[in-house]
């Protein structure tokens, strides 16, 4: 069995575990951020209507920037105030306002659940970070957490990205902060630090530290309010100066929260030594072949052939111009007669290779894929009838595409 993890690197005094709540809740009254869910979070809505507004905000900011999910909240926020108009809403509705978000999966999952609240538990959410990841699909340990606490009081604690920087930091945990050995010392120290009178913002403000202060590169450091309780930053200041116990050390090579011997402290990074984390696995490369069949619409201006993906896998649901994965270092002239057959599946007629116009190509990088999509047009004379026993299709014009749900990708197109 592993060595348990020397006491050095957890949060074993109670008088510091009391002073770092207190320094950090404070610092969260002073500086939090003005934030749309934190502000529907603290007025008198009923509990549920409070739990469904910070779930929709941790569903939105999973792998999103603060600055970009604002917009999409207040807009969602506005259309669906509650579990129940949400639930009644169709799933292009909710691929239509989630479009450009990334992620689609998130936005289904999240009215799936909101249906299942509705039609199996007479609208009432879960209240305890246990029923909420347990009943609801879409709901992991990270956003349970965060609803049970924020909304209905539950003094749980939070582990996300920010989380796992500052407790890094905080104990000098080097060792691969992704290994479910290191998430799991990570989740056990954001149980024992969490405020029980003030749960929610004491989660709220270690999230926010790591968002504002403890960030990746360049910490603020000097603004920190638990820069006395940092290890990091200790060391930074003094080095292995026999006052200072050498965390680094501290196991004799067989601790689970150090750095592998092979990267050692390294002085000019500072706390910034820390999460150590795994190498990114590379992107897997991908080549589509997209066309923009364009017609003339009925009151003159151009229209766009628009097809539905499936309901399951990448960007499922949306809709996009007619596209083929191309196997790679295909030829251009084959490209163009692979794509040609594709097309003539659709328009249920004859597509001549040569009358493909190629436009250029597109680059988009999806969370796990290098994708390039190889542009062409075609102009079309007259209507074209279309296979109604293929995957749902339309003509749209240049606004009505903008307004459907379609990928930041296809925009690009």
């Amino acid at each position: 069995a592993p060595a348990p993890p020397p006491t050095r690197h957890l949060f074993s005094d109670p008088a510091e575990v009391e002073a770092l709540r207190g320094n950090l809740l404070a610092w969260y009254d002073r500086c939090k951020r003005d934030l749309p869910w934190r502000a529907l979070a603290a007025t008198e809505l009923d509990a549920d209507r409070r739990g469904y507004a910070v779930w929709v905000s941790e569903i939105m900011l999973q792998q999103t920037q603060v600055a970009t999910v604002i917009d999409y909240y207040n807009r969602w926020m506005q259309k669906w105030p509650t579990l129940q108009a949400l639930a009644q809403a169709s799933l292009e509705e909710v691929n239509e306002l989630w479009a450009g978000l990334g992620y689609y999966s998130r936005g289904k999952r999240l009215q799936e659940a909101a249906r299942k609240v509705v039609s199996e538990l007479a609208g009432q959410m879960p209240r305890t970070a246990e029923d909420l990841q347990k009943v609801l699909p879409g709901v992991g340990r990270y956003t349970a957490g965060a609803i049970a606490s924020i909304s209905y009081g539950q003094a749980t604690g939070v582990v996300d990205g920010n989380v796992i920087r500052v407790l890094c930091r905080l104990r000098c945990i080097g060792a691969d902060s992704s290994s479910p050995a290191v998430i799991d010392q990570l989740w056990d120290m954001a149980n024992v630090l969490v405020d029980r009178s003030r749960p929610g913002d004491f989660n709220q403000a270690l999230m926010e530290l790591g968002a504002t202060v403890c960030v990746p590169k360049a910490p603020l450091c000097g603004e920190c309010p638990v820069k006395q309780h940092c290890q990091a930053w200790r060391r930074k200041l003094f080095g292995n100066a026999p006052k200072v116990p050498d965390v680094e050390d501290c196991g004799v090579g067989d601790c689970p929260l150090c750095p592998p011997a092979t990267e050692p402290w390294d002085s000019s990074l500072g706390v910034t030594n820390f999460p150590r984390k795994a190498a990114k696995k590379p992107l897997r490369v991908m080549r589509t072949a997209t066309c923009v069949l364009e017609r003339r619409g009925c009151h003159g201006a151009p229209e766009y052939l628009i097809v539905q993906r499936p309901s399951s896998g990448l960007l499922a649901g949306l809709w996009e111009f007619p596209s083929l994965p191309l196997a790679q270092d295909l030829q251009e002239e084959r490209e163009r007669e692979e794509l040609a057959d594709h097309l003539q599946a659709w328009m249920g007629r004859p597509v001549a290779a040569k009358g493909l116009r190629f436009i250029g190509e597109v680059i988009h990088i999806f969370s796990h894929i290098h994708q390039t999509y190889v542009v062409y047009s075609l102009p079309l004379d007259g209507d074209v009838t279309l296979d109604p026993a293929l995957s749902p299709s339309r003509w749209v014009t240049e606004d009505e595409f903008h307004a459907s749900a379609v990928s930041t990708a296809m925009k690009k197109v």
